[in-house]
């Protein structure tokens, strides 16, 4: 077990302490244990920092806390190269990285404090289902961590069923949004006058009108994180015109495939977006693909055009949230028990009605 010590200044560890799978056990000369780190929530605004100990010094061991589920998503074994706000990536070799789904979840791009459990499983799960469904060049080489010799057994334990080993790839700097109803931000767009979303729909639509066709309508990242829709012509200048027409060709196609395949399970898929890469030359679909936290699935007996529909993915949160006193800047209220088991069943309900299998069975098939 690595010590650490609290004193240094050369950070190794940062995470919020509430929703680390790690606790600190304070060490002395000798292995002893001496109790909990003295003080250590006021570092760092709140954040815990654990970094080497000299030696023979005492400090603090870092310890599994067997009884947390996986949230940060930290892997001490590997070199740490990113952090999103649902996941954790990892170098394994310069050609391959270790993407691992946590138990995060976000609303308006704000980070909350608890954890939904087994959210990164069925974000995986459904990943998975689809790369193999769709058979498109994608980034997934192995669910298999044996083949990752620097993890230890406990952390490929907690990452089973949570983890993909992908291809390394130089990500295109443009999320590609396609939309085959009029709701979300591009209703709002579409009421008020119109925006980058909406630049070539007919008038007269209503809320969740089912459009003539799928839509493509990228969207880039801003400084703040914030996504941003863009325009055709922003887009075009951004790719080139030969990577925007087969980055157009190609989404349109997946979500076409995607949403005949949904509605064959009762579920419209009304929007989704995909990300890509460049491996060497070849373009491929990366990241996550067609979860409830990359789409906007509906039951298809609750969709009438003109009103608001309920979906498999964070509204539940977010109408719970809006019935708080938050101005949806950090810190977020703490859920409720009874919210956070609602999200996990909504979320389980997804994978199985979308996969037309048991997510029990996908969990036993990932020990």
């Amino acid at each position: 077990m690595p010590i650490f010590d609290v004193e240094s200044d050369h950070e190794l560890f940062i995470g919020h302490r509430e929703q680390l799978d790690t606790e600190l056990v304070g060490i002395g000369v000798g292995g002893k244990e001496i109790g909990d780190p003295p003080g250590i929530e006021s570092r760092h605004a709140g954040t815990l920092v654990a970094v080497p100990a000299r030696p023979d010094s005492i400090g603090w061991e870092m310890r599994r806390t067997p009884d947390r589920l996986l949230a940060s998503g930290h892997v001490l074994s590997l070199s740490h190269v990113a952090s999103g706000k649902v996941r954790e990536i990892y170098e394994i070799d310069p050609d391959h990285l270790l993407f691992v789904a946590t138990d995060r979840i976000s609303a308006y791009d704000v980070i909350l404090p608890q954890l939904i459990p087994d959210k990164g499983r069925v974000l995986t799960g459904l990943s998975l289902h689809f790369f193999d469904f769709l058979d498109t060049p994608n980034h997934l080489v192995s669910t298999d961590l044996s083949s990752v010799d620097e993890l230890t057994d406990q952390e490929r334990t907690e990452l089973e069923g949570r983890a993909m080993i992908v291809r390394r790839a130089e990500v295109v700097p443009v999320e590609c949004v396609v939309r085959g109803y009029l709701y979300g931000s591009s209703w709002r767009e579409y009421r008020d006058g119109g925006g980058p979303t909406t630049e070539h729909l007919p008038e007269g639509l209503r809320l969740a009108d089912k459009l003539d066709e799928p839509i493509f309508t990228p969207a880039t990242k801003a400084a703040t994180g914030h996504d941003e829709n863009i325009t055709e012509s922003q887009t075009r200048e951004i790719l080139g015109d030969d990577l925007y027409e087969e980055l157009r060709r190609r989404s349109i196609d997946i979500y076409t495939r995607a949403t005949e395949y949904a509605a064959a399970k009762g579920v419209i898929l009304a929007d989704t977006k995909f990300e890509f890469g460049f491996a060497g030359d070849e373009l491929l679909l990366i990241d996550e693909v067609l979860t409830p936290d990359s789409s906007r699935y509906w039951p298809v007996d609750e969709w009438e055009p003109g009103n608001e529909v309920p979906s498999f993915d964070k509204q539940y949160v977010r109408e719970w949230l809006e019935k708080q006193p938050w101005d949806k800047t950090p810190p977020a209220p703490d859920l409720p028990d009874e919210i956070v088991q609602g999200t996990r069943s909504r979320y389980v309900e997804a994978y199985e009605k979308i996969t037309g299998r048991s997510f029990d069975e996908y969990l036993e098939g990932r020990r």
